[in-house]
């Protein structure tokens, strides 16, 4: 039986271009791994067809959005077009405090204000596609994705996803690693005290 000592979580933020496989791979590493939860964001838009409150946003008016943004109830927060969306500190801190991991599916802007706000916290993720011809279409139509490609040089990891399954390995692989980093692991001082008989 496998002995399991408190731990403080942590955020796994993955950004990438459009039609490099993020939410693929995200989706992949929330059914495979029962120690991570997908963080829930606050917008101002209203819900899309299919879209439920509390489980794909929190659908909440723009007042009240920038109530919390005045509060810093954010980690971070942005405006797209006529719309706001922001990460809940309150929920991910309770999140990471119980010692569950929190994944971000989330752009560049966001990464670098989770960055200068909770970056001990935060492990970062850009996923590449294999080659730009398969990005060409979605470049063109969302010029955003020229700046999220200039960014990649931010991130702790950099995964070339050349196949999906092997790139969802490797970021079970990061997330296990940054797991037993020392400082993350709160129960091992008390555990190795005890294991000398202090």
């Amino acid at each position: 039986m496998e002995l399991t000592l408190p731990r403080q979580g942590l955020m796994l933020a993955l950004s990438s271009p459009s039609g490099a496989g993020k939410s693929t791979i995200a989706r992949a590493l929330l059914e495979r791994d029962p120690h991570i939860t997908m963080s829930v964001s606050c917008t101002t838009r209203p819900p899309r067809l299919g879209e439920m409150d509390g489980r794909d946003y929190h659908f909440i008016g723009i007042d009240l959005f920038l109530e919390m943004m005045e509060g810093g109830q954010f980690l971070e927060h942005a405006r797209v077009f006529d719309n706001f969306y922001g990460t809940p500190r309150g929920p991910v801190g309770d999140t990471l405090a119980s010692g569950r991991d929190v994944l971000l599916d989330i752009d560049w802007q966001g990464t670098q204000q989770l960055c200068l706000n909770v970056r001990a916290d935060l492990v970062t993720v850009f996923i590449l596609p294999p080659s730009m011809e398969e990005l060409e279409q979605r470049l063109r139509t969302r010029a955003q994705d020229g700046d999220e490609m200039d960014h990649w040089f931010e991130y702790d990891y950099i995964l070339l996803n050349t196949e999906v399954e092997r790139s969802v390995t490797r970021v079970q692989a990061i997330l296990d690693s940054e797991r037993l980093k020392r400082d993350r692991q709160i129960g091992m001082a008390a555990f190795v005290n005890r294991l000398r008989g202090r």
